[in-house]
């Protein structure tokens, strides 16, 4: 079967012709209470009384579309009758949050959308609708005749007889082959016309019942709001599990290497094992209740002030950390702190993976405008890495890039000399609006 005859066989085209139809049906309870300012006016002509009836009908029906219920039920049976992949209206709520939990440049679009074009974005509903209707009575009434005479013009039921006529110029089928003929073409003309009318609703849906402008950047805004939220849990999750994987295989090493020799100190060992892999359970809570957007008590408090509590995790695996804390870390809160004790969890982390040995220098420095941080680790010739037991991701230094972008900081990695690597940051304390 040629591809071109393909569309006529699809359920769909008489699933949107009979959508179109049924929408012209609705319409019919509307046209008594249309009628009645025609049938208040007897003494005009019959044709000012058509159109009269005709144009109340038509504001009815645009009346009715207003209403944010119609969309709704539109939308839903356009998405189901003509295969239309059209979103759900965008509740009040969401449009109004929406922009508080986006960008600033996000919000101040969705400003110039709802203020440039609101009444249009309203009417387009009651576009449809009238539409619809129209289109549902012209192709029902046309398909209804061409159906008939399909059925009728064969035998000459009914005294039934087809003719055109152009110019003084007219061609009227005789009962026979030509009588067929014609049968024949009304019903190809039927089934034209039930694709067409299909055809035209699928082109008008997405233009009148798709998302207005306000719509289209309050749907931006909530994925541009998820993505980031997602990418936040994923740098969390990545910097507390890797972590911890990290200092506890090597404390696990360390454990078993001195558990004949020295008993205390692998115990201390498994210890450090036992906090550090309850506190990434408790990360990982955390982020797994995020996804499952569950309403988490409250989220883990990782900041500067866990700090002494993470080098101390790493003296048990074994590692010789070297501390230089200055200034007044107390006035550092929020985020600035939160991002502070996960790009020193990365750094010391990264250090553990790679390091060559010898300590590891961790400097902290609060001033009163910035939050500066810095890890120094020892790696091997040309500072290359001393270890390959820690495969990596290589997500962990652009996930921390990013993260000290997002707070306007400044963020270095790089081999410091020739056999060292430098991990410094720089962040405000205040984070510009």
């Amino acid at each position: 079967m040629t591809r071109g005859f393909r569309p006529l066989l699809r359920g769909s085209t008489y699933a949107g012709a009979l959508f179109a139809y049924c929408g012209a049906l609705v319409s019919l309870p509307l046209l008594p209470f249309a009628a009645l300012p025609a049938l208040a006016w007897p003494s005009a002509p019959e044709g000012v009384r058509i159109v009269l009836t005709v144009l109340v009908w038509a504001v009815l029906i645009g009346v009715i579309g207003l209403a944010r219920t119609t969309r709704r039920v539109l939308i839903a049976c356009a998405r189901r009758m003509l295969g239309v992949p059209l979103p759900d209206p965008v509740a009040e709520s969401s449009r109004s949050t929406a922009p508080a939990r986006s960008t600033a440049a996000s919000a101040r679009s969705m400003a110039s959308a709802r203020s440039t074009a609101p009444g249009s974005d309203r009417l387009r509903t009651p576009l449809w609708l009238l539409a619809h209707v129209a289109l549902g009575w012209a192709g029902a009434q046309s398909a209804v005749l061409l159906v008939c005479a399909g059925l009728l013009l064969p035998g000459g039921w009914a005294g039934a007889e087809a003719g055109v006529s152009v110019r003084g110029w007219s061609l009227r089928p005789e009962h026979g082959w030509q009588s067929w003929a014609a049968a024949l073409g009304c019903l190809l003309l039927a089934a034209v016309l039930c694709l067409a009318v299909t055809g035209a609703l699928r082109w008008l849906a997405p233009r009148l019942l798709g998302p207005s402008s306000a719509e289209r950047l309050a749907l931006a805004a909530e994925r541009e709001r998820a993505l980031a939220e997602r990418n936040r849990l994923a740098h969390e999750l990545h910097d507390s599990i890797g972590h911890t994987l990290t200092a506890a295989t090597i404390q696990a090493a360390v454990a078993g290497e001195v558990l004949g020799a020295d008993p205390e100190a692998a115990r201390a060992a498994l210890r450090s094992i036992e906090e550090s892999t309850r506190a990434a359970l408790e990360d990982l809570d955390y982020v797994l209740g995020m996804l499952r957007e569950e309403q988490t008590a409250t989220a883990p408090p990782r900041s500067l002030a866990d700090l002494p509590e993470l080098l101390d995790r790493l003296r048990h695996a074994g590692a010789v950390v070297e501390p230089e804390l200055a200034g007044d870390f107390t006035r550092v809160r929020g985020t600035p702190a939160r991002a502070a004790y996960r790009i020193l969890q990365e750094g010391l982390t990264n250090a553990l993976r790679h390091g060559a040995g010898g300590p590891i220098r961790v400097t902290v420095t609060a001033t009163p405008d910035a939050l500066r941080l810095s890890v120094v680790n020892r790696t091997g010739p040309g500072g290359d890495s001393a270890t390959t037991a820690f495969p990596t991701s290589g997500h962990g230094l652009p996930g921390l890039t990013e993260r000290v972008r997002l707070l306007h900081g400044e963020i270095t990695a790089g081999p410091d000399g020739p056999d060292h690597w430098r991990l410094t940051a720089r962040l405000p304390v205040r984070v510009p609006a």
